[in-house]
């Protein structure tokens, strides 16, 4: 097998989906499954598909056109405000995408014509967390233009939270949040079939003790994918964390004296030191690097310590005996270093619950528990 790869366990995507909808069901919260964290990989999104997700989301009409070429029919949803650009490619891949300007929606609306289709709007409005999004003041207004413009219809509205500024959503954000979907209603009819309330980081407030209200939706990647909840960190009870390994091969072991300061021609080399190692240490280097991951997002073998990282070296001291030249080190990733590494051209992706899958060429930290039942 190549190194380096990605190992998926897509029984335990699946798992951790039908968790997720087992528990929000009853809250009248549906789940789509979101697919950019792994570039719209098919057989990870249909693992959602098979856990129960209602339909599936993208950041990127790249992903969600890979999605199409694999043969995948059912509803997905362009979750960033689509590239004035690419409103042709939008409409045709997808049945909504989420929307912030009326100069877009205007170009999707004359798109949709063109293509002989309505195009689903979905409003997003910014609640908080400051990156896009209407002001929920201008929300009522966007609405009536886009329920007047043929060629699109206004579907819904969303919010987002903890992407930006790292904060989740508070009841008092939720509330106002499900009032402005009232207020959307009352002035342009019962039309909105999608009150999307966010995404992984609404969870602890979608299982609380309060109803969730309009809300009927959420978009969830990271708590599929990897079994926590991005905003602690914490691992969700009954989930998965481990449905992705990351294997690197070990290409040198040994020990390394310290250098000294003179050796330093680059004062920012010692910044990309993790750790200063005071004498000769043993340590191993493997063949990945930060072109390959985010490294800090990856968690050490039990007992080695990160030193650092090059563009495509990974230096590791160990207590121990290095492994071999040849062996494989695996790790286990957060969500900014799977982004990374499904996107890296150099690394391949094998499916482990199925032997028969060939390689697709793509190409925690913590473990605190958080018990949301």
């Amino acid at each position: 097998m190549s190194c380096p790869r990605i190992e998926v366990d897509l029984s335990k995507i699946r798992r951790n989906t039908q968790t997720l909808v087992k528990r929000l069901g009853p809250c009248g919260v549906g789940v789509t499954g979101v697919t950019k964290a792994v570039c719209g990989h098919p057989a990870i999104a249909q693992a959602m598909l098979d856990g129960g997700a209602v339909g599936l989301a993208d950041a990127r009409i790249s992903n969600v056109q890979r999605l199409r070429a694999a043969g995948m029919t059912g509803p997905i949803t362009l979750i960033r405000s689509p590239m004035l650009s690419q409103a042709d490619q939008v409409v045709q891949s997808c049945e909504e995408s989420y929307n912030t300007e009326i100069l877009v929606i205007s170009a999707l609306a004359a798109a949709a014509i063109r293509n002989g289709s309505v195009h689903g709007i979905v409003l997003m409005v910014e609640m908080g967390d400051l990156r896009d999004g209407i002001s929920p003041e201008n929300l009522a207004d966007v609405a009536k233009q886009v329920v007047q413009l043929s060629g699109v219809a206004l579907k819904g509205i969303g919010a987002n939270f903890a992407c930006l500024n790292g904060l989740g959503p508070t009841a008092l954000q939720m509330a106002t949040f499900c009032d402005l979907a009232n207020e959307i209603e009352s002035k342009c009819g019962p039309i909105l079939k999608v009150v999307s309330g966010g995404n992984s980081a609404n969870l602890p407030w979608a299982l609380g003790e309060r109803a969730t209200g309009r809300v009927n939706d959420l978009r969830l990647g990271e708590a599929i994918l990897l079994g926590v909840e991005p905003v602690s960190g914490d691992r969700i009870g009954g989930m998965h964390a481990d449905a992705f390994t990351l294997v690197a091969e070990v290409i040198e072991t040994g020990a390394k004296p310290m250098p000294s300061p003179s050796a330093r021609i680059d004062p920012t080399t010692e910044r990309l030191r993790i750790v200063k190692t005071g004498a000769a240490s043993a340590r191993m280097i493997l063949a990945m690097g930060y072109q390959d991951t985010d490294i800090p997002g990856l968690s050490m073998p039990v007992g080695s310590t990160l030193i650092g990282a090059t563009s495509d070296h990974l230096v590791i001291g160990t207590p121990r005996t290095p492994p071999k030249v040849g062996s494989e080190v695996r790790f286990q990733m957060n969500y900014t270093a799977l982004m990374h590494a499904m996107a890296a051209p150099d690394i391949e992706v094998e499916f482990m619950c199925n032997p028969h899958t060939q390689p697709t060429r793509h190409s925690q930290g913590k473990i605190d528990t958080l018990a949301l039942v």
